[in-house]
């Protein structure tokens, strides 16, 4: 018997309509135990780098966690990988919601797609009952519509469902899946899902998921449950509202947005207004909030409610979570309204809401500098909000300039020309990031932003406080509880680290001690992704109820493989590597790893070479960040390291001068 995973993946050939029911390798548990884990592992071994990302051969990968479907709280995290027509590398993005359970629930742990459907198609999953079905009826639905329609026809109101919108359909590349309340937005896997001609999958299980040591398991969960509330009982201080708690940020509950509204950056990325919150702001924000928020909501299995239902006027409901709150505000430099309203429109179409309000930013900002003209922009609306709903259509649509804009800031930029490279200045490896620009070079960010494989900086940072508290005495108060570390030591960094003054940034924390932050902050994360559980209880917040001491018992109780933190370390570091050896043999390199050259503005390039410098020899890569043979072998990867051989990645011999091209530009 299969413990916490069914022990079953569906294989779907799109292009010759067959569906496989093949039963997988207990082995490979141990190895690289689910979601992210086995995604990254089927990725090597089938899509070689020559392939495409809209070439048949491309795999589109759903799983649930390894600990989906079980009583962990908050376990609920659906991971997507393919590989990414925006930056040519391995994509993987999270959803929550109740998708990846249900999956579980149905009787297995991932579905691969590969090939194309010659007709729009939707794939329907009853337990033992599996079919693709006509899906024409759908073209030009909204996701949320589409997921709606598929429930009535299908008349199984409790079918769960991922859905494209208009946006992948037509190959967007910042085009993202929707589900209900989540969705998975970040590399353009979208349009990889458009591509094949998939236009939904819906599933509804009523099997059980087996445990291996039920009492034990349910013991550890009691203790999680009960930390949780202790925890959101006790907010630390001293940090912003939406770190002060657990889960997801809290932004669709908070109304006090000073903070992200004065210190992240308005318009394509330009502008910080330091002034901009006042009463008569915080007034009429809090007003639409709560007008608009109709409740917060909850994931499967989480008493956290870090999303909400917003209904707008004339609009249907629909999810919002997180930072999308501001993305189309500030992009548009409007208000809360016009934000919530577009929000509802971008989301039926699916279009990734931190890539998406740049991409519309960066075409006015374009036409405003006279690089697009009055003539590629033909059409364009007076007023500045019609003007977003405007290029919003035209790009879901792929029509006239949208069809440029499309593709992304980093894409579209090349194909204008005229300079127009300079406008796309917040990109890490052709993919569009937060909107934030700051003063002085942090050392630890430095380093997530440049080496973070997601491509993402809220899927990497998190564990680790963003900056020192104030006094000593604030910072001897938290450390006193910190139990979470995987070393004391860790207390000691944050002790000592100062606002100001020898121990301040950039030169402390010092560049070995944020080698040892980043790596433990990465691996949590990646941690979190095998297993499926939510980053806002384990990876991201401070002072988590999941954490490196317990996730080994969790594991064990649930799966029944024995763990221990050693072992549990040492699997995620074997496919964390492999994520990077994906993309190592599809060309990246260490000139492909910086964060946008305006990040900070007092930049310190002989630290920032001897972080990238350190942080390589830490992780076990050589000078232009590719993984030693030696590291391989250690990792049990020896057949990485003897495809790097072959390809002249790497040299047969001790001499690992690294070769090959980089990616694609």
């Amino acid at each position: 018997m299969r413990y916490a995973e069914t022990g079953y993946n569906l294989e779907i050939d799109l292009s010759r309509g067959n569906i496989e029911r093949v039963q997988t390798d207990p082995s490979l548990t141990e190895l690289y135990l689910g979601g992210l884990g086995t995604n990254a592992k089927i990725l090597w071994d089938r899509v070689p780098p020559e392939v495409e990302p809209f070439a048949p051969e491309n795999l589109l990968i759903f799983s649930a966690g390894l600990l989906c479907g079980t009583p962990a709280t908050g376990c609920n995290r659906t991971i997507v990988s393919t590989i990414s027509p925006q930056t040519m590398l391995m994509a993987f993005s999270m959803m929550g919601g109740f998708w990846a359970p249900e999956l579980k629930y149905a009787g297995y742990d991932k579905v691969i797609f590969r090939g194309k459907s010659p007709d729009l198609v939707y794939l329907w999953i009853h337990n033992d009952k599996i079919e693709l079905r006509d899906a024409s009826h759908l073209r030009g639905k909204g996701a949320g519509e589409t997921a709606e329609l598929i429930r009535q026809e299908l008349r199984e109101p409790h079918a769960q469902v991922a859905a494209i919108g208009m946006a992948g359909e037509n190959r967007v590349y910042f085009a993202s899946i929707e589900q209900g309340r989540s969705s998975a937005s970040r590399g353009g896997i979208g349009a990889v899902m458009g591509d094949k001609g998939l236009k939904a999958i819906a599933v509804r299980g009523t099997k059980d998921v087996n445990l291996a040591r039920p009492a034990e398991f349910m013991e550890l969960c009691n203790e999680v449950l009960k930390y949780i509330k202790v925890r959101n009982d006790n907010p630390i201080p001293g940090v912003m509202p939406i770190l002060a708690g657990l889960g997801s940020p809290q932004e669709m509950a908070v109304h006090d947005e000073k903070w992200h509204t004065e210190n992240f950056m308005w318009g394509n990325s330009r502008l910080r207004r330091k002034d901009f919150w006042n009463k008569e702001v915080a007034q009429k924000w809090a007003e639409t909030l709560d007008r608009m928020r109709t409740r917060l909501i909850s994931c499967y299995n989480c008493p956290m409610k870090c999303g909400a239902t917003i209904s707008a006027p004339g609009l249907p409901t629909y999810m919002m979570k997180c930072f999308s709150k501001l993305t189309y505000t500030m992009a548009a430099m409007s208000d809360l309204e016009f934000g919530l309203k577009i929000a509802q429109r971008a989301t039926e179409y699916g279009v990734d809401a931190f890539s998406a309000p740049q991409v519309m930013a960066f075409g006015l900002e374009l036409h405003e500098a006279g690089i697009l003209t009055d003539q590629d922009m033909a059409g364009l609306p007076a007023d500045n909000e019609d003007r977003f709903y405007w290029l919003l259509d035209r790009i879901v649509r792929r029509e006239g300039i949208g069809d440029v804009l499309a593709n992304g800031t980093y894409w579209a930029a090349k194909q204008i020309g005229k300079g127009a490279d300079a406008f796309a200045h917040n990109n890490i490896k052709k993919h569009e990031q937060l909107p934030l620009k700051l003063s002085m070079l942090n050392p630890i960010y430095f380093l997530m932003y440049s080496t973070g494989e997601k491509i993402n900086i809220t899927q990497i940072e998190g564990q680790f406080p963003q900056a020192p508290f104030v006094t000593r005495e604030e910072r001897e108060e938290f450390v006193k509880d910190w139990f979470q570390v995987p070393d004391d030591k860790f207390k000691q960094y944050f002790l000592d680290w100062e606002p100001r003054g020898e121990k301040s940034m950039p030169f402390y924390p010092t560049v070995q001690m944020c080698c040892d932050i980043v790596d433990w902050q990465e691996k949590m994360h990646y941690i979190d992704d095998a297993l499926g559980m939510c980053a806002g209880l384990s990876s991201f917040p401070l002072k988590p109820p999941y954490h490196i001491h317990n996730y080994p018992k969790f594991i064990s109780a649930g799966a029944g493989i024995e763990m221990d933190e050693a072992k549990l370390t040492q699997a995620a570091k074997r496919y964390r590597t492999l994520v990077r050896a994906i993309n190592i043999r599809r060309g990246m390199r260490r000139k492909d790893e910086k964060p946008p050259e305006n990040h900070w503005k007092k930049r310190f390039p002989e630290l920032e070479k001897e972080l990238l410098d350190t942080y390589y020899q830490f992780k076990g890569w050589n000078h232009e960040g590719i993984p030693t043979q030696e590291s391989l072998h250690a990792l049990g990867l020896d057949d990485v390291g003897e495809d790097f051989v072959k390809r002249g990645i790497l040299a047969a011999k001790a001499d690992e001068s690294p070769s090959g091209a980089s990616p694609k530009q």
